[in-house]
């Protein structure tokens, strides 16, 4: 007989924390894992494709609640698995692809902040990831015989670390980029702090002129609102070329792109998405795949959406052979289908093991129980076609914890109960207020920018 293995009760913490809040888990989300086969086949093939020299641009779209963000997590965890380097960030009003005060910037800013790798994941990997480099650089020299001792070992050294940047010299903004590269060695060489530290101010765009940069580190440019995504390339080629397998970037929240009032500013940054596209569906990136979460108004709607921009119309549109329950995956559009009642019941199914390992109890909830809560909760008016896993996750956990805290309830008694209630996302709302757009004044055409 076999047992399942034991999860570390930091991890079953996080886990419930999370999902008794409507978060998505950080941590051990691939114990929570059901459905969803073949859109995971897929981005784990996109990633495969990326270590040999790819890319890959996908955009994952579902309404609130359907478990985009979920599965966003659970691919950025295999890819950290896999020694990708990830980097993420959460669209805002302040952080857009571009903008006229920074927003795409700030973008850039917050996937540097968020850099992360297997053994740093939670972000801030990017000094860790250049000292292991440079520690592997000269472990190297150290195998071809050259001791730390010997004269000729920082040469060495140095040869090998131009050698890994020369390489990027050859792409847009790569010798400048290499330049930083290199003054974070002779920092680290020369023991010299501040100059590594502004090596890595650069390189997470945090120059605000190129006066500041150029005493800092001789260099005449720095990452601003329009070329940001051109060091996000480089950076993905220098993360190949230090020893890792690509870069991996997630962008959640892209609604906020919808939500931008003026038309104008919308397609700029409608086009820098384009522009994204075209990069790694067409080859001219390499080693980056790209990850987009979006909701089905962000992506279909012909008015403010990305099919109101032809260009990505053309090139997002689901096939005409295309139906529902047959999508073909290999397309940038991955639309995430609703759970089948066999996959929500195997989700409370691992749920209601995970509750009693985390909290050292035996389950009294039969199967039987869990087919009541899920007649209960799916069998409400409405609720086959708006309830969605994060509300039914939600409130069976809730339940879980109310029956741990209070022994002397029932299961069915509370579920049945005239007080149970389930939790509903306001998919119709959430629709509702993305397009209340409200219309522009006077003054607000005044302080128009992009």
């Amino acid at each position: 007989m076999t047992h399942p293995p034991t999860i570390p009760r930091r991890i079953t913490t996080a886990l419930f924390s999370s999902l008794g809040a409507g978060v998505v888990p950080r941590i051990g989300i691939e114990h929570i894992v059901v459905g969803r086969k073949p859109e995971i086949e897929a981005l784990l093939g996109d990633i495969a494709n990326v270590a040999d020299g790819g890319a890959g641009f996908r955009v994952i779209s579902g309404r609130y609640g359907a478990g985009k963000s979920f599965l966003l997590q659970l691919l950025r965890n295999y890819a950290m698995n896999r020694n990708f380097v990830v980097a993420d960030a959460d669209l805002s009003p302040e952080r857009r692809l571009t903008g006229g005060r920074g927003q795409g910037l700030a973008t850039y800013r917050e996937l540097a902040r968020n850099l992360s790798t297997r053994v740093r994941p939670d972000g801030g990997a990017l000094p860790a990831m250049l000292e292991k480099w440079i520690s592997g650089v000269q472990g190297q020299v150290v195998a071809s015989g050259i001791t730390p001792n010997d004269p000729s070992f920082g040469s060495a050294v140095e040869g090998r670390i131009h050698e890994a940047v020369n390489e990027l010299e050859g792409l847009v903004h790569g010798f400048d980029f290499a330049r930083v590269i290199s003054a974070y060695w002779r920092g680290h060489q020369l023991g010299n702090d501040e100059l590594k530290n502004a090596a890595l101010k650069w390189l997470r765009g945090e120059y605000s002129t190129k006066t500041e940069a150029r005493e800092a580190l001789g260099v005449r440019v720095i990452i601003d609102d329009d070329t940001w995504y051109d060091y996000v390339k480089l950076l993905a080629q220098f993360v190949k070329s230090i020893g890792y397998a690509g870069l991996v970037v997630v962008i959640d929240e892209a609604v906020n792109l919808y939500k931008i009032t003026q038309s104008v500013s919308r397609n700029a940054n409608y086009e820098k998405l384009l522009t994204m596209l075209n990069d790694t569906l067409q080859g001219r990136a390499q080693y980056l795949q790209l990850l987009v979460s979006a909701t089905p108004q962000l992506v279909e709607d012909t008015r403010r959406g990305l099919f109101s921009y032809e260009a990505l119309r053309s090139r997002l549109e689901q096939s005409r052979f295309a139906r529902e329950g047959l999508q073909d995956y290999a397309g940038p559009v991955l639309r995430l289908e609703t759970l089948s009642n066999e996959e929500v019941f195997a989700l409370l199914t691992t749920l209601r093991r995970l509750h009693a390992l985390h909290y050292g109890y035996s389950s009294t909830i039969s199967d039987d129980d869990l087919l009541a809560f899920m007649t209960e909760v799916l069998g409400r008016l409405g609720a086959g076609n708006f309830l969605t896993p994060r509300d039914v996750t939600r409130d069976f956990v809730s339940v879980l914890n109310l029956l741990q805290q209070n022994p002397g309830e029932s299961f069915l008694g509370m579920v049945k109960g005239s007080d149970f209630v389930p939790s509903k996302t306001d998919v119709l709302g959430e629709a509702r207020r993305e397009e209340e757009v409200p219309t522009p004044t006077s003054a607000e055409f005044a302080a128009f920018d992009l």
